[in-house]
């Protein structure tokens, strides 16, 4: 190691930057932390307030997507690459747990976190060709992936279902509870469990060294490189770490709707999450999370609208988007600067 690179190293020792102040908007380890403990347990009092299973299952799926969408946000938010086959990894982890539990009689919850290896190792295989493409190069490469892994899984109908899908995948269990008949109380608990773990490993990725020297390459690659952060290795831990509990989110959508279909390799659902990542703004982690509440309730809430429901959805994503660029937070930003100024210049 020469003596300039130890010079480099001393010069960024915690130690050293103990007195310096943090970055302007940035907020503290404590504050986001007491942030996101009211946040969840104002969310685990729900089933009590919505005591129908139908509340519950809404919940189920924000859940589910709110998984999916802030893993996304990591890669694409934060790391800057633009991996369309993010959705194949949710569907990766439908049919890893469903073949795992259905055919070879894995324990669900072995299967769940083993569906969860599988996506990081699938996320690694699509990663090694796109390690030093960029632009419109990444998105062919994992939107290929996608559709590759998607006809995989019909040639192999004998074992997946072809077209037919698979049925009757055995579900989570928890002790001798009975999972059928609690109105889904039991499921929103292990979906909203996965929900804070997914949260926080999140939140704690991106303010970690290794978050910080991610966020450096997508703003200023050529100076990141300069300065010793190597470009493949970041780009290969950021799409590995994006992937397991997209993973698990896929498996544990199986065993939730017991049944596993080739359409969550569509455009259709990809289109859903990636609206969720852009609607609440790219980057945070949580504005994909709000969305994603944002979005499924208020879609349940236009469902007497039939076919104008999307549309009308679209023209809500589009008037947040023009209005403000940075989303559902940048909104919320942007409100409690200008509550912020009127607080100051009233005293």
């Amino acid at each position: 190691m020469t003596a300039a690179r130890l010079e480099d190293e001393e010069a960024i020792s915690p130690a050293s930057l103990a007195g310096v102040p943090r970055a302007p908007g940035r907020v503290s380890w404590r504050r986001e932390a007491a942030a996101m403990a009211v946040g969840f347990a104002l969310l685990a009092l729900a089933p009590f307030v919505f005591a129908d299973s139908y509340s519950r299952h809404v919940l189920i799926m924000v859940f589910i997507y709110a998984i999916v969408a802030s893993n996304w946000d990591l890669s694409l938010g934060y790391g800057g690459v633009f991996n369309f086959g993010h959705i194949a990894l949710f569907g990766i982890g439908v049919y890893a747990y469903s073949l795992l539990t259905k055919l070879a009689a894995m324990d669900p919850w072995i299967a769940m976190a083993a569906s969860g290896v599988i996506a990081v190792v699938a996320a690694v295989v699509v990663t090694i060709p796109i390690l030093r493409l960029k632009g419109i190069y990444i998105v062919l490469v994992t939107f290929g992936f996608a559709q590759l892994v998607m006809q995989v899984i019909l040639s192999q109908s004998d074992y997946t279902g072809g077209t037919q899908g698979l049925v009757r995948i055995p579900g989570l269990y928890v002790f001798d509870h009975n999972m059928v008949r609690d109105a889904k109380f039991a499921y929103f608990y292990i979906a909203f469990g996965l929900l804070v773990l997914s949260t926080i490993f999140l939140r704690l990725f991106v303010r970690s060294r290794t978050g910080i020297s991610v966020v450096a390459l997508r703003d200023n690659e050529e100076y990141a490189v300069s300065r010793g952060i190597s470009l493949v290795r970041q780009r290969l831990i950021t799409l590995a770490a994006s992937a397991f509990f997209t993973g698990v989110a896929g498996a544990f959508y199986a065993a939730y709707q017991r049944n596993a279909s080739v359409e969550v390799f569509g455009m259709s659902l990809a289109t859903i999450v990636l609206s969720m990542v852009l609607l609440g703004g790219t980057g945070t982690i949580y504005g994909a999370i709000v969305a994603s509440f944002v979005l499924t309730i208020f879609s349940e809430a236009m469902a007497d609208f039939g076919a104008w429901r999307p549309i009308i959805t679209a023209l809500l994503i589009l008037a947040v988007m023009l209005a403000y660029p940075g989303g559902i937070v940048g909104m919320l930003r942007s409100g409690w600067t200008g509550f912020a100024g009127l607080s100051k210049r009233a005293k």
